[in-house]
């Protein structure tokens, strides 16, 4: 076997970033970057493992023979046994490869230079290539997704490192090493090469899916360390002031204080905000949209060694507009059970095999339709990013690949203006699988919606702007019927949250009235149990039924002094039989039992002799009193939290300035998912406020205190008017993402 294990107790010492030879600040810059990275592994291979045990018992359970079974249950007992090391030689593995990185390019591990002995030397097994294989395949297909950010990750390595930029292969948190790092750490498990290549898939699914935004998340702290800051979105031209309105965002979380009067809430309903209307020179944004993007294949010609300007050489082959056009058209009538691509690199790969097949050698694409193919990609890709992996809504955005091709082709309106009919129909469609859209919220009604409008465009699509427009009109109608009815549904749920904060209101001013009658007496216990349960309730109801100002409310009051009087004498015979028979038709119309109400009139009314005599009755009474459900007792008072920091005073107040329908972004879990919630209503008097989701539904009650530490602390932001649409975020990230590489390539000499 060409398998080897190591030693569990006794492996060979690693380098760790304390030990190496670094700069004092490369090193800081790397331990900070090292507990990002294996905090948010661990937590991500404690899942695999899960993941991974749980596949081996259903296949187990699912085996054909009892030697498949025995197998898979051998693996998993082995998985088990063995599962606490592979955590940590994983991150291990990743901290010595993070040392390395001033390493000479292609060094050998060894400094001695001696050849490799006889021993040393093995067979390489055909399940050892087939890993290789897999594992590469993984690491490309996540490079493909990353992207621009792991180019701008490899050259802040290539700072780090005093070195030329770092590829893809050559990141010691790269796809690749990260993959080969599992390889290296999956035999502390000792399972067989099948196991592991089933491994590397869970791998796959549920680590490496998140892996473009862990690239992001090490950009953001490269930048914070001050590594190459510059890389940054540089402005080509001032937005328009209609720009500006159109647009929206979620704020950033300190934004939420120490900006709200240049950023106006957002407090729509989906489906009711649409974007900017103002004015669009398409050719000319268009033309800007060129030029960053040929800035953008210099920066990465720049960034990728090795990578040089040979492509532009004698003129090339062209497809012409007309033959692009029927190719795509003929692509756009595949039958509805055939897959469509997976993305826009995909349809254009296959146009040009078709073209290569008909002509008989290698042709392209114009400039400006290679242009608008890679727009269209990198605004599909930003897109993704926004929607939850298991959104439904992947297959209609797959879908509407070809016809949106096809439009932007012909009209580059598209791209710059918002108000575009195909713009807001790719945003409802994204929307309705967004990550903020929790998956038990999915409203199978929009669903097939969005499906009979993609239907529409797919089926009737060819050149035609009006069948987007029709279809766009159709579906946003229907947002607004579901719009109207989140607001009636929202209506009721605040008045039932209004009638609520009244009967608190009412509550507290009845037990304030009760305390200042008994304020200057002294009472039984039992007797100022009963005055500050059952009779409070009494009082309650009249300040809700009648107010203070009513002569049902002074009567009760006057009532009360009387019991009270009564009591606090000691004397029988004080209190007016026609008082007891009112107390007791008062505690009736709360809910109590007329057994009940007499029982507690009479003690009431009785005076403080009577009452120690029966103290029989009083326990069984005091009993009832415990298990009734009283009015307001959902409302009890929290306890008491703790003293506001002065950044959670601040939040706390400017939350008290948000119009109601301010929509909320609130971070759930671990895990970076994300929810919105409307904040419907809050009480100034109780601080209790009222959230409610994208169909009106009531989803939470907190207080304004909660919510301003939960700001305070990043977990939860104002949706501002700024980008709230979907697709105006993606679009900014595509904006910025071309910035980005712009005010490099024009700042590289500088931090060279």
């Amino acid at each position: 076997m060409s398998a080897t294990f190591e030693p569990l107790g006794s492996s060979i010492p690693r380098p760790t970033l304390a030990s190496a030879a670094l700069p004092p600040r490369v090193r800081r810059v790397l331990e900070h970057l090292y507990a990002l990275v294996s905090d948010e592994m661990s937590r991500q291979l404690e899942a695999m493992l899960g993941e991974f045990e749980q596949q081996l018992f259903k296949h187990a359970d699912l085996a054909r023979n009892p030697a498949q079974q025995a197998s898979h249950l051998e693996t998993l007992r082995t998985t088990r046994l063995n599962r606490a090391d592979l955590v940590p030689r994983y991150l291990a593995l990743v901290e010595s490869e993070l040392t390395t990185i001033r390493d000479p390019v292609g060094a050998p591990l060894e400094s001695n230079g001696s050849a490799p002995a006889f021993r040393d030397l093995k067979l390489v097994e055909h399940g050892e290539v087939d890993e290789s294989l897999l594992l590469r395949t993984i690491a490309a297909r996540q490079e493909s997704r990353a992207g621009l950010p792991l180019l701008l990750l490899g050259q802040r390595f290539g700072v780090l490192a005093g070195q030329p930029a770092f590829d893809a292969e050559r990141l010691p948190v790269g796809p690749y090493a990260l993959g080969k790092i599992l390889s290296d750490a999956a035999h502390a498990l000792q399972i067989s090469p099948e196991a592991r290549l089933h491994l590397y898939k869970v791998f796959d699914h549920q680590v490496m899916t998140g892996y473009a935004q862990l690239v992001e998340t090490m950009n953001a702290l490269l930048a914070r360390e001050n590594v190459l800051p510059s890389l940054s979105f540089v402005p080509i031209r001032p937005r328009s002031p209609q720009r500006q309105e159109g647009q929206r965002r979620v704020a950033e979380p300190g934004e939420a204080v120490d900006a709200p009067q240049r950023q106006r809430p957002m407090t729509d309903w989906p489906g009711n905000h649409d974007g900017g209307t103002g004015p669009a020179l398409e050719s000319e944004t268009f033309n800007l949209l060129q030029q960053l993007l040929a800035a953008r294949r210099d920066a990465m010609n720049r960034l990728r060694p090795g990578a040089g300007g040979s492509d532009a050489g004698a003129p090339r082959p062209t497809l012409t507009r007309e033959e692009l056009a029927n190719a795509l058209s003929a692509l756009q009538d595949v039958p509805l059970h055939q897959a469509p691509p997976r993305n826009l690199t995909d349809v254009r790969q296959t146009l040009l095999a078709q073209a290569r097949q008909q002509r008989g050698e290698a042709t392209f694409l114009s400039r400006d339709d290679a242009d608008t193919f890679e727009l269209l990609d990198l605004f599909y890709n930003e897109i993704g990013r926004e929607l939850r992996s298991d959104a439904a809504v992947g297959t209609l955005l797959n879908r509407l690949q070809v016809p949106l091709v096809r439009l932007a082709l012909q009209d580059r309106g598209f791209f710059v203006r918002n108000e575009h009919p195909a713009r807001q129909l790719l945003n409802a469609v994204a929307e309705a699988g967004a990550h903020w859209v929790p998956r038990d919220e999915a409203d199978p009604q929009l669903n097939d919606q969005l499906r009979r409008a993609v239907d529409h465009v797919v089926e009737n699509y060819d050149g035609d702007n009006g069948v987007f427009e029709n279809a766009n009109r159709q579906l946003q109608e229907h947002l607004r019927a579901m719009a109207r009815k989140a607001e009636v549904a929202e209506r009721r749920h605040v008045e039932a949250a209004r009638g609520k904060e009244k009967l608190v209101l009412a509550k507290r001013q009845a037990s304030d009235a009760i305390e200042a009658i008994i304020s200057e007496h002294k009472l039984p216990r039992f007797v100022q149990t009963l005055l500050s349960q059952a009779w409070t309730d009494v009082l309650t109801l009249t300040l809700l039924r009648s107010g203070e100002d009513s002569e049902e409310w002074q009567r009760q009051l006057d009532a009360t002094r009387e019991i009270v009087a009564a009591n606090a004498a000691g004397q029988l015979g004080q209190v007016s039989s026609a008082l007891g028979e009112d107390i007791e038709a008062a505690l009736t119309q709360v809910g109590y039992h007329v057994e009940d109400a007499g029982a507690i009139s009479r003690q009431l009314v009785t005076g403080t002799v009577a009452a120690n005599d029966d103290a029989a009755s009083r326990t069984e009474l005091a009993l009832k009193l415990k298990a009734r459900t009283r009015l307001g007792t959902d409302d009890a008072p929290a306890p008491k939290a703790a003293e506001r920091t002065p950044k959670e005073q601040e939040c706390w107040r400017h939350l008290r300035t948000l119009p109601f329908g301010t929509w909320f972004e609130f971070d759930i879990g671990d895990a970076g998912e994300v929810v919105r919630r409307r904040l419907s209503w809050f009480s100034p008097v109780t601080d209790n406020a009222l959230f409610v989701n994208q169909r009106g539904q009531r989803v939470a009650e907190q207080s304004l205190d909660s919510l301003a530490r939960q700001v305070a602390a990043g977990r939860a932001r104002v949706v501002t008017e700024e980008k709230s649409r979907l697709v105006d975020r993606a679009w900014g990230a595509v904006m910025g993402a071309l910035g980005q590489l712009v005010g490099h390539n024009n700042h590289s000499e500088a931090h060279a």
